[in-house]
């Protein structure tokens, strides 16, 4: 057996799982798992910017690879294949060359959207949350034009290297004016709710999530590095919107926003879906699995409503239905065989305060630094509770799934 051919192998397949989103865990356990089936031991260590893999050898020094990890992508449909390639890999232990072959085809067989197919993503995630957050149907078709400016400025911008915190800051900036403009022109009668709709694109879904399930796993600096990048993020989104609402009011005032529409829970959740198959696929997710995580976002959202309903307290609706989320990727996961984080991270857009973070840069704006503390305390107690429930599912099957490899090894107990 060639231990560099195999070592290489595993190297690129680490690098290309974390280059497409897969969390820490998933990289490092995926990496070891196929150097212990052939016998190899090893020492893997991933963080978001960098993967290292060393192997031991018999009677030979230790051989290693590293590799710099650039700007992560969201390409969860090649995330399964790759996790697919890797326990066939396992299974079969094939001569290293022609595991590299299989890595290659796969690699050629890679499944992406049109240009214009990701535009449509654009248009329904910014359209369907216009509609979730109280606006008329002329809103929802101006958040989807919102929606898809983004989608323009970010692929220009990521043509030219652009860093994603300046790409945020930019995104952010010319949807929230085309927003204010268009309400200034009186085609939308709502701009809060087609400025949040389109901001919800630039939500950092996946780093949440993952930033989550890295601290789950143990892999604290991975998880601690995730969140800062989330907070800069949200920062790069206040800044965005806040110097275009100081433009607006320059050129037309302060922009009008009507009362936010009142629709009933299924019509919520109907919209909710619409916008998560927008998200599923801006994520790269094919075939039934974008329609079942777009389901999921309904569903989360459902028990949401359903525990508000019954409490009174939003705190606690947040803590169930992310808790909800969770078990649903979860079983999802297992059923389909195919990486939570692709239900978890779609199912979950419902639930994230979009709306706190535009309110409390709206009250900061305008100098009432009162509403703004309150407003992003609120926000933040929100986020934290939810990613309690995601914390508490993920780790309760994790649990049991350990449980389970312990009964199946020969050596138990």
């Amino acid at each position: 057996m060639n231990t560099n051919t195999l070592l290489d192998l595993t190297t690129d397949i680490g690098y290309e799982l974390a280059m497409c989103g897969a969390e820490t865990y998933r990289v490092e356990e995926s990496v070891s798992r196929i150097l212990s089936a052939y016998g190899v031991e090893s020492e893997v260590f991933a963080i978001p910017n960098c993967i290292i893999v060393s192997v031991h050898p018999h009677d030979r020094h230790p051989l290693t690879r590293m590799r710099r990890i650039g700007h992560h992508g969201n390409d969860l449909d090649t995330v399964e294949k790759l996790s697919g390639l890797c326990r066939a890999i396992c299974s079969q232990t094939p001569e290293p060359e022609v595991a590299q072959q299989w890595f290659a085809q796969l690699q050629s067989l890679r499944l992406r959207y049109s240009t214009l197919a990701q535009y449509l993503g654009y248009f329904l995630g910014a359209a369907g949350f216009s509609l979730f957050y109280g606006g008329n149907l002329a809103d929802s078709f101006c958040g989807g034009l919102c929606g898809a400016l983004v989608g323009f400025v970010n692929r220009q911008l990521d043509q030219r290297k652009a860093n994603p915190f300046f790409r945020t800051i930019a995104s952010s900036f010319f949807l929230a004016m085309l927003a204010y403009a268009l309400g200034a022109v009186g085609l939308t009668r709502n701009t809060d709710a087609v400025t949040i709709g389109a901001l919800m694109l630039l939500v950092p879904g996946l780093l949440f999530t993952n930033a989550m399930r890295d601290i789950i796993y143990g892999d604290t600096t991975s998880g601690t590095n995730r969140t800062v990048q989330v907070f800069l993020m949200a920062a790069a989104i206040a800044l965005g919107t806040a110097g275009a609402w100081q433009l607006s009011v320059t050129l037309w005032g302060i922009p009008a926003s009507e009362a936010a529409v009142s629709y009933p829970v299924y019509a919520q959740c109907l919209f909710a879906m619409a916008s998560c198959i927008g998200f599923a696929i801006l994520f790269n997710i094919h075939g039934p699995g974008g329609l079942l995580c777009a389901l999921g976002g309904a569903l989360s959202w459902a028990v949401y409503c359903l525990v508000l309903h019954m409490e009174g307290s939003e705190i606690t609706a947040c803590f169930w239905s992310g808790l909800f989320s969770s078990v649903y990727s979860e079983i999802m996961a297992r059923i389909r065989k195919y990486p939570a984080i692709s239900y978890l991270v779609v199912s979950i857009f419902p639930l994230i305060p979009g709306a706190g973070v535009y309110f409390a840069m709206s009250y900061a704006v305008q100098g009432q630094m009162d509403l703004f503390a309150a407003r992003a305390m609120h926000t933040g107690a929100i986020a934290g509770i939810l990613a309690v429930g995601i914390l508490l599912g993920s780790t309760v099957f994790r649990m049991y799934s350990e449980w389970k490899l312990h009964r199946r090894s020969p050596g138990k107990a």
